[in-house]
């Protein structure tokens, strides 16, 4: 597979899946799909953009006509499928949207690539990168396995698990070489910041309250960004057709208690007394169908395929921070505008 096309390369996890594919793989040509939602900014990739074997399409993957046009034009032997909507506050205000992204989207990529490859599979590959989400919530025990059934509880999740039926059923009705990945939250360098760790990391800097949902205790699995594009590597490359691969970081924290860590991080790093930050901790009404734990058992990544996370969650939260305080810029620049209207509607009113 040498021509290589990724979808939401522009965003958080395909910009750092694509810069590695791109700096690791220079006799692949890596096209990075991307329609530029409020999401998508081409400065998280501005280092490759004059690399010989990177393309950038603006395309956008509910447009069926178009996505057909660009696999015909192309030839894509490989597939990497990022591009989603994937706050679940905003499916929660907008379902209709993640259905047409997530869902039909999805549907518009796999048509192409069957139709393209009109079942002379061979060397091809569909790779569908989906989240943890989808098996629903943990109690206080256990963990999400490859075989832990489906049960979505927010409109986001539901729309991912709906999205990987269709891979796999496409797998199994037309012969589809698929691999899927189910990741737990990541966190990193270029994070839109309306996900936890980038809005915290901006309201601290400019002293606004740290909005956390209910009593603080729910619980998730953390992977670092830069680990996750090494799993994907992994995946694409050496992962066995029609196989799904949890990639977890082995690294659970409560929100409140994540919330504190990087309070006292960000007192260090900005020079403040100890507890400064934690001042700002406001509780807010909870949201609806709230999750309350995701564990992901990575193992079968880890003995298949020899994958672990390379850092700890205070080594890559230390390098998140400095990262977002070295590039203020980048931070207000995406934090302007539409951003803004939606972060007021969306956590001013709970409080």
């Amino acid at each position: 597979m040498k021509k290589i096309v990724i979808t939401g390369g522009a965003g958080f996890i395909g910009s750092h899946v694509v810069r590695r594919f791109v700096n690791n793989y220079p006799d692949y040509d890596i096209y990075n799909l991307d329609a530029l939602t409020y999401a998508g900014n081409l400065e998280n990739i501005k280092d490759i953009e004059d690399k010989p074997n990177y393309k950038f399409i603006k395309a956008d993957i509910t447009d069926a006509a178009a996505i057909s046009a660009l696999f015909k034009e192309h030839a894509f032997d490989g597939v990497i499928h990022l591009a989603a909507e994937s706050h679940v506050d905003r499916s929660i205000t907008d379902p209709l949207a993640f259905v047409r992204t997530n869902v039909e989207g999805t549907l518009n990529l796999l048509n192409a690539f069957k139709e393209l490859w009109a079942g002379n599979f061979n060397g091809k590959r569909f790779y569908h990168v989906s989240t943890d989400e989808v098996y629903g919530t943990l109690g206080a025990e256990g963990l999400f396995t490859e075989e832990t059934p489906y049960a979505p509880n927010s409109p986001y999740s539901a729309s991912k698990a709906a999205s990987d039926h269709f891979v796999r059923a496409y797998g199994e009705t037309y012969g589809l070489p698929y691999v899927l990945t189910n990741c737990s939250n990541n966190y990193g360098p270029n994070h839109f910041p309306e996900k936890l760790i980038p809005l915290f990391i901006n309201n601290i800097i400019n002293n606004k309250s740290l909005p956390v949902y209910g009593d603080g205790n729910y619980t998730r699995d953390w992977l670092f960004v830069i680990d996750h594009a090494v799993a994907i590597d992994k995946v694409f490359h050496e992962g066995k057709n029609h196989q799904t691969y949890n990639i977890g970081g082995f690294n659970e924290w409560k929100n409140i208690d994540l919330v504190r860590l990087l309070c006292k991080v960000m007192d260090a790093k900005l020079g403040r007394a100890e507890g400064e930050s934690e001042k700002l901790i406001t509780y807010v009404k909870d949201r609806p169908g709230h999750d309350l734990r995701y564990a992901i058992d990575a193992s079968k990544i880890n003995k298949e395929l020899n994958w672990e996370p390379s850092v700890t969650f205070e080594e890559g939260l230390n390098f998140t921070v400095d990262w977002f305080l070295n590039n203020q810029e980048w931070l207000k620049n995406v934090t302007s505008g539409a951003y803004m209207k939606y972060y007021d509607n969306q956590y001013t009113n709970r409080v």
